[in-house]
């Protein structure tokens, strides 16, 4: 059976989409990585996963997952977050986002979130994640597009917007950047490439499969009451 992968915001324009080696389905939520175990999956790619429209994805699901002999990777966004949280029970982080997380480099979930659109119009980027306005920050000042200054500036407007309204219009603008050169920066991120969402779910895709680096921790799953009633709930 291919191997399944919850993605959504954070894989769209790259044009990825089921294919021999993988079927992608919408971001995950709670009891997603239970019925895809109980389906028969014994390769999981986390990418993407709701957090305040639904119930997010539980880490009893994972280690769940996990102990039924399933490789569960992570990366990227919801991905990243629960790797970083499990890798030492065996699930497989991927890309640097994760390993924000895992070394504490990272340590707020909000700075992944942001608002998208439904699966009708391919989850159409709304806003754009901490993670995401860093990486691009370092490319602009590598590239000689903004100097120390303004990459301060940038970073600060964007640290303090909640992820709801923050926008590369909003950020710019909010920096007190140039008129001209707020038109010009965008034009250059539009121009830049795959987001480091982006690059970290390619990652991913391309792990799928691929021997763990760390061998899975036997018997790290023992149901609770309420794991025990997902299950149940999933089952029927």
């Amino acid at each position: 059976m291919k191997a399944l992968v919850f993605a959504g915001p954070s894989l769209h324009g790259t044009g990825v989409q089921s294919g021999a080696a993988f079927d992608m389905v919408a971001p995950a939520r709670c009891g997603d990585l239970m019925r895809a175990v109980l389906d028969g999956r014994k390769v999981i790619g986390l990418v993407d996963g709701v957090f305040e429209s639904g119930p997010a994805v539980w880490h009893k699901e994972i280690l769940f997952a996990l102990d039924s002999g399933c490789q569960v990777l992570g990366a990227a966004s919801m991905g990243a977050l629960r790797a970083a949280e499990c890798w030492q029970f065996g699930m497989v982080g991927i890309g640097r986002i994760f390993e924000d997380y895992r070394t504490a480099r990272r340590n707020a979930d909000a700075d992944v979130a942001m608002v998208h659109g439904p699966a009708e119009i391919g989850h159409l980027p709304l806003t754009v994640p901490l993670v995401d306005v860093a990486d691009i920050v370092e490319r602009m000042l590598a590239a000689g597009v903004l100097d120390e200054l303004g990459a301060g500036a940038v970073t600060a407007v964007a640290s303090r917007t909640h992820f709801k309204s923050r926008t590369w219009k909003q950020v710019l603008a909010g920096a007190g950047l140039p008129g001209e050169f707020q038109q010009a920066a965008l034009h250059w991120i539009a121009a830049s490439g795959p987001a480091l969402k982006a690059r970290d779910a390619m990652l991913l895709l391309n792990s799928l499969g691929m021997p763990s680096p760390r061998p899975r921790e036997p018997g790290i799953f023992l149901h609770t009451p309420f794991s025990a009633r997902l299950l149940e709930q999933v089952r029927t």
